[in-house]
């Protein structure tokens, strides 16, 4: 039998198409036109949301002085120390007084001569010896060193530095026989015996603008670990630290205080910050925000069912297990909080059967497809 080779290369060259007609069936089948990612749904409910924002700082009073003497000379004695108690009216610190006690002296005698000098002119009026304007000059010079008598006795007066109100001592700012100026601060002390006690803090400026004056917080202290204490928003500054950079807040304490506090403590405080001026915020779980910072971050949404899509938000403040949006979502129906790790801006979504979750609901745990 002979074997015709002529046919043996047209064999050869149909052979593939064979193969992939008999393949091409199941391959296809097995290769979706592209997968739809099952993910759940949140709806997107507007309202007016009470923002959380932890904050931290120390503790301080509203009354804080810084103590100086009214005139110069060198300090003979400070009564007191850092840290110590005082009472209002109390001597803190004395100067020498040589200086000043010659200084009222001197103005002492001026003033007795003047008066011996006025009543010398008056006499000699009485007596038409002296003018009219002599007697009128006698007058003017009394009253001048009367007033110079009493400036003296009044620096006198100054030169003992005594407690303004109930307080402590916060820092001592010169020592025993140091020459200083008048106004040098001597001593800083505050009224912290009146029990007026704030917690002043930082915010960044996405807090600051959400934070408003009378605004509720809970205040912890380390020297009070597992209580927390009232407060209220009291100052709000209008201007950043130029040291820092940053706002700052204080929030005075109400109610009952704390036992053991002092100037400089550090303590935490969560504020209940309800900003009325927002057009609408949302709360969203922590799990649907992705790329988020201090301020902004991205989230997927959807309005037909089918499709995601990718939108920035501005973050507004936070919450025990929610986030605080306030812009970015206005336009959205739904919002995705599950499977959005999957996700690309236009991808095919699945809506689970069990998406229907309430928008005040629990953060819910994201689901893997």
């Amino acid at each position: 039998m002979k074997t015709n080779f002529f046919h043996i290369p047209m064999l050869l060259l149909a052979l593939p198409v064979l193969i992939s007609a008999c393949g091409s069936g199941s391959a296809a089948s097995k290769i979706p036109a592209q997968a739809a990612i099952p993910v759940k749904l949140l709806p997107l409910n507007t309202g007016a949301a009470q923002a959380a924002i932890p904050v931290s700082g120390t503790f301080t009073t509203d009354d804080e002085v810084l103590l100086s003497f009214k005139t110069g000379g060198i300090i003979q004695r400070i009564l007191v120390k850092e840290g110590d108690a005082i009472r209002q009216g109390q001597t803190v610190a004395v100067l020498n007084p040589v200086e000043i006690d010659a200084q009222v002296q001197q103005a002492q005698l001026a003033f007795e001569k003047a008066q011996r000098d006025h009543q010398r002119a008056t006499n000699l009026y009485n007596d038409s010896v002296a003018t009219l304007e002599q007697l009128q000059n006698a007058r003017t010079a009394k009253e001048i060193a009367h007033q110079q008598l009493r400036t003296a006795q009044f620096n006198r007066n100054h030169s003992v530095i005594t407690a303004p109100r109930n307080g402590y001592v916060l820092r001592k700012l010169a020592a025993e026989g140091q020459l200083v100026q008048p106004g040098t601060p001597v001593l800083q002390t505050n009224g912290a015996g009146a029990g007026n006690w704030m917690l002043r803090a930082s915010v960044s400026n996405t807090e600051w603008a959400a934070i408003r004056l009378q605004d509720t917080a809970s205040v912890e202290v380390e020297s009070a670990p597992g209580r927390t204490f009232s407060g209220r928003v009291s100052r709000r500054s209008e201007g950043t630290d130029p040291a820092t950079g940053a706002f700052t807040i204080d929030i005075k304490l109400d109610g009952t205080k704390p036992a053991n506090i002092a100037y400089g403590l550090f303590g935490k405080a969560v504020i209940n910050s309800r900003n009325t001026s927002a057009a609408g915020t949302w709360r969203i779980p922590y799990d649907a925000l992705l790329d988020g910072d201090s301020g902004s971050g991205y989230v997927f949404v959807t309005n037909d069912g089918k499709t995601a899509r990718k939108v920035k938000v501005t973050v507004a403040g936070m919450e025990k297990d929610k986030v605080i949006i306030s812009q970015g979502l206005e336009d959205a129906g739904r919002l995705i909080i599950s499977g959005s790790a999957y996700l690309t801006d236009g991808s095919s979504i699945r809506v689970m059967p069990d998406s229907s979750i309430p928008s005040t609901g629990k953060q819910q745990a994201p689901l893997h497809p």
